[in-house]
C-alpha cells in the first residue's frame, strides 16, 4: 500500500520504517532538512536498537521523506504520529498536530479520491473526531464518512525495543466508525497480523483514544505500587525481589513491572498519566489512585539521596552516578531519575563525575558543569559514592572497578549490582 505519515520523530520514524519492512511504500513528512536528508541517506536520526537496519535497508528506497506535504496526495491512508507536549498543568498542547491537520486538509482539496486520516499521536479521548476531523473536512471541502475518513490507531513503542515491539506486538488497536478507514487499516497491518499472534481490537475512536491513555496509566501505577511495597520491605530488611518472583507467579498480577527501584521515567508514563489526571479534573473527576502512583515515583530519587546520606556527607565530596538515559537501549534523558539525582547532589555541593553508555551528550546539554566520564571506570576512580541511576550491561558488569573508588559506598536504584565483601552495598528496596 501507499502509505504517508506526518512527524519523522520518534514514533514516526520508527512506525515508518516497520511499515516498509512490511512491504509497504512509505513517504514521510517532515519540516527538519536534516533529518529528511539523513534518513533518505539511510542513517537513523535517532537511537534506538534495530531501526539502523531498517533505514539502511529501506531508507531511499521504500521509504522516503521529504518536506513537501504535496507527497501525500499519491497515498491511500496518512498517519498522524506529532509531538503533543505536556503543558505546566498536565494537559496536552495539540497545537502542532491540529497545524499540521489543517495543512493535510489542504492538501488533499486537489485529491480525487478518498483519503484516510488516521492518528497516531497519543491525544486525550475526542480530540480526533472533535478536534482534528472538523480543521481537515473543512480545510480539505470533503465530506467526512464520504470521501474523508478519519481513525485511531494508538501505538504501544517502548524505546529501547520499538521496533521488536512494532513487528511483534500484543494488540493492534483500530478506532473507527467508518469502514472505509477500518478496511484501510487491516489492509495496512495485514502482513503484520498474518505472521504474528497478535490480538486485533476493533473499536470507536474515543475508545482507541482512551486504550493508549489507560494502558500507560496502569503500567505506571503498577511499577509505583511494587515501588511502595518495596520501600516497606526495606524498612523491615526483607528481600522486595523475593517478595515480587513470588506475587509476579499469579496470573492475575504477572511478573512484569514488578522491578522495585527508582521508578519510571521517559516520555510517556509521565506526560500520559499527566494528561489523562488532568482531563478528568477538567470533567470534575479526582484520579487519587493516578496522582499516588505520581507522588511514589517522584519520592523514590530523595529516598536514593536519604540512603546516601546515611553513609556519607558528599559535600565536596567525589561522588559517581552511573546511567543517565531513562531507561537502558536509549539515549533519551526526559524525566530521567538521573536528573533530580543530579539536582539533589548538587544541593549537597557533591563534585558529580557521571557515565552513560550513550547518553552523556543529551545530558551535558542541561548540566554543562557536571563531569562526564568516558567509561564508568573512569567515573569509579577515586569516587566517595556510586549512585546506580540506570542498569545497563556496562553497569550491571562493573565489579573489581569499584575496588578504585577511595570509599567503596554503592547506593543501588536498580538492583544491577551484585552484593560482594568490599563494598558498602545499599539497595534502594531491598
Amino acid at each position: 500500500m501507499q502509505i504517508s505519515i506526518i512527524g519523522s520523530g520518534y514514533v514516526g520514524t520508527t512506525i515508518a520504517a516497520c511499515f516498509a519492512d512490511l512491504g509497504h511504500e512509505v513517504v514521510n513528512v517532515d519540516i527538519d532538512d536534516d533529518i529528511v536528508a539523513a534518513i533518505n541517506n539511510g542513517e537513523s536520526p535517532i537511537h534506538e536498537p534495530g531501526l539502523d537496519d531498517l533505514i539502511a535497508t529501506h531508507g531511499g528506497d521504500r521509504l522516503t521523506v521529504t518536506t513537501d506535504y504535496d507527497a501525500i496526495r499519491d497515498t491511500e491512508i496518512t498517519f498522524l504520529a506529532l509531538p503533543t507536549p505536556a503543558r505546566k498543568d498536565g494537559s496536552i498542547d495539540t497545537s502542532i498536530i491540529e497545524a499540521a491537520a489543517e495543512t493535510v486538509g489542504e492538501t488533499l482539496q486537489a485529491k480525487d479520491n478518498a483519503h484516510v486520516v488516521t492518528t497516531k499521536s497519543t491525544v486525550i479521548p475526542t480530540t480526533t473526531r472533535e478536534t482534528l476531523a472538523p480543521i481537515i473536512e473543512s480545510a480539505s471541502g470533503k465530506t467526512l464518512g464520504e470521501d474523508l475518513h478519519m481513525a485511531m490507531n494508538p501505538e504501544f513503542l517502548r524505546e529501547g525495543t520499538a521496533v521488536e515491539d512494532f513487528l511483534d506486538p500484543d494488540k493492534i488497536v483500530f478506532g473507527t466508525d467508518s469502514d472505509t478507514a477500518r478496511e484501510t487499516l487491516h489492509s495496512v497491518f495485514e502482513p503484520l497480523v498474518a505472521d504474528t499472534d497478535a490480538a486485533v481490537v476493533d473499536t470507536d475512536i474515543e475508545e482507541a483514544e482512551m486504550i493508549k491513555y489507560a494502558n500507560n496509566s496502569f503500567l505506571a501505577a503498577k511499577v509505583s505500587l511494587i515501588n511502595d511495597i518495596g520501600n516497606i520491605c526495606k524498612e523491615y530488611g526483607v528481600d522486595a525481589y523475593e517478595v515480587a518472583d513470588a506475587i509476579g507467579l499469579d496470573d492475575r498480577i504477572s511478573a512484569q513491572f514488578l522491578r522495585s527501584g527508582l521508578g519510571w521515567g521517559g516520555s510517556c508514563f509521565e506526560k500520559d498519566t499527566g494528561a489523562i489526571r488532568a482531563a478528568a479534573r477538567e470533567r470534575g473527576y479526582e484520579p487519587r489512585m493516578l496522582d499516588a502512583a505520581t507522588a511514589v515515583n517522584n519520592g523514590q530519587p530523595d529516598r536514593l539521596l536519604t540512603l546516601l546520606d546515611s553513609h556519607v556527607d558528599v559535600a565536596g565530596e567525589r561522588v559517581a552516578v552511573l546511567g543517565l538515559s531513562f531507561k537502558p537501549g536509549t539515549d533519551d534523558i526526559r524525566n530521567s531519575r538521573a536528573i533530580p539525582v543530579i539536582e539533589g547532589l548538587e544541593d549537597r555541593g557533591a563534585d558529580i563525575v557521571a557515565f552513560d553508555p550513550v547518553a552523556s551528550k543529551n545530558m551535558r546539554e542541561r548540566f554543562p558543569e557536571v563531569e562526564y566520564a568516558d567509561t564508568a571506570a573512569t567515573a569509579l576512580d577515586d569516587a566517595s559514592a556510586a549512585l546506580v541511576v540506570t542498569d545497563w550491561p556496562e553497569i550491571a558488569d562493573l565489579n573489581e572497578e569499584f575496588d578504585a573508588m577511595s570509599t567503596p559506598i554503592v547506593v543501588d536504584g536498580r538492583h544491577a549490582i551484585d552484593r560482594r565483601d568490599g563494598i558498602v552495598y545499599e539497595g534502594l528496596t531491598w
